[in-house]
């Protein structure tokens, strides 16, 4: 990383403060990114653009709030994304619709946001002349993965299988896009599953953790088998953080927990973590078109310095505490 990006304070150094345009940041993965960006670079000028659609939630940034500049916006309006990303050198895209099972019932929101949102975006970084756009995929572009000890890299094809990890695709093409013809500067991350504080109960690990809390049995998909490669959020943020900084242009980063486990394994820890037993399971239909495993490679993102930190058994506890800690956050999200 180049010497300029830093500064010396109290000690040790520091990454200068610049300008940053956080798209979708008062959603789960944005919020702690925020949280990690002023953490890591308190001279920040950190703009937060959000919908605050029903996973938008200010709360979310309450602790950050006189921190940073909020504007209630969309982006998919022009005139709201040109109010927010005037002096920005930089853009970190979460905003998406992104529950799979709402797109199965009304995919519109999701194509209408992730594929014109991201390309309304993409045409103002290029008339705003911005330095780096970062844009937060998904590993469910790829499509679930056959060999049960493979995993995919960067360079395998789309094969998405649901309205949601459709559009994400749309949206990493875009990008590529917009690349190849504007040579606009881009970067893209394809997290795994992502799980830890301030996650919308309508998430697999929330959603069970919450129902627990309030004496409800927890809906599990099918008989429990499908394969999920789990994250916790705070390792991820220091992986877009490593990229935003140290990737290539024009080049995707696969960013995986290195930790996968199959739903029922994940239902019994966070049943065990809250005294619960086994007979609070609900086997349900399974979803349509539900992908039965995930699985990145993170040779390429080690070779630029990360790797994930936060174990699977260490990660849990500490989403678990969490919602215990904090129902004032999570009850009137969930009625």
């Amino acid at each position: 990383m180049a010497k300029g990006l830093f500064q010396e304070r109290n000690g040790g150094l520091v990454m200068k403060g610049e300008k940053i345009l956080i798209t979708g940041g008062a959603g789960f993965i944005g919020s702690n990114f925020v949280r990690k960006m002023l953490k890591k670079q308190p001279d920040s000028q950190i703009i937060v653009l959000d919908a605050l659609t029903y996973a938008g939630n200010k709360n979310n940034l309450k602790d950050l709030i006189d921190k940073i500049t909020f504007v209630h916006g969309d982006i998919r309006n022009r005139k709201d994304v040109e109010k927010s990303i005037k002096g920005c050198s930089k853009i970190v895209h979460f905003a998406a619709e992104t529950h799979v099972d709402r797109s199965i019932s009304d995919p519109t929101p999701f194509l209408s946001t992730n594929i014109l949102g991201t390309g309304v975006l993409l045409d103002m970084a290029r008339k705003h002349n911005i330095e780096k756009f970062l844009h937060i995929s998904t590993d469910e572009v790829y499509g679930s993965i056959k060999n049960k000890n493979g995993k995919f890299t960067e360079e395998d094809i789309f094969r998405p299988n649901n309205p949601y990890s459709v559009s994400k695709a749309s949206g990493d093409l875009l990008v590529r896009a917009f690349h190849k013809t504007y040579d606009l500067p881009v970067v893209i991350v394809r997290p795994s599953n992502n799980y830890g504080p301030y996650q919308h109960p309508e998430k697999l690990i929330p959603l069970f953790i919450t129902n627990l809390l309030k004496g409800k049995k927890v809906p599990l998909y099918g008989d429990g088998s499908n394969v999920r490669d789990w994250l916790f959020v705070e390792d991820c943020c220091e992986a877009i953080l490593t990229v935003l900084y140290k990737g290539k242009t024009g080049e995707a980063y696969n960013i995986s927990g290195e930790c996968e486990k199959i739903n029922l394994e994940v239902t019994k820890i966070i049943l065990k973590l809250l005294s619960k037993f086994e007979d609070m399971i609900e086997f349900v239909e399974d979803r349509k078109g539900h992908d039965f495993r995930y699985a990145l490679s993170n040779d390429k993102i080690r070779k630029i310095g990360w790797s994930p930190k936060i174990l699977f058994d260490k990660g849990i506890r500490k989403t678990v505490d969490w919602y215990k800690k904090n129902s004032w956050w999570w009850k009137p999200l969930i009625g």
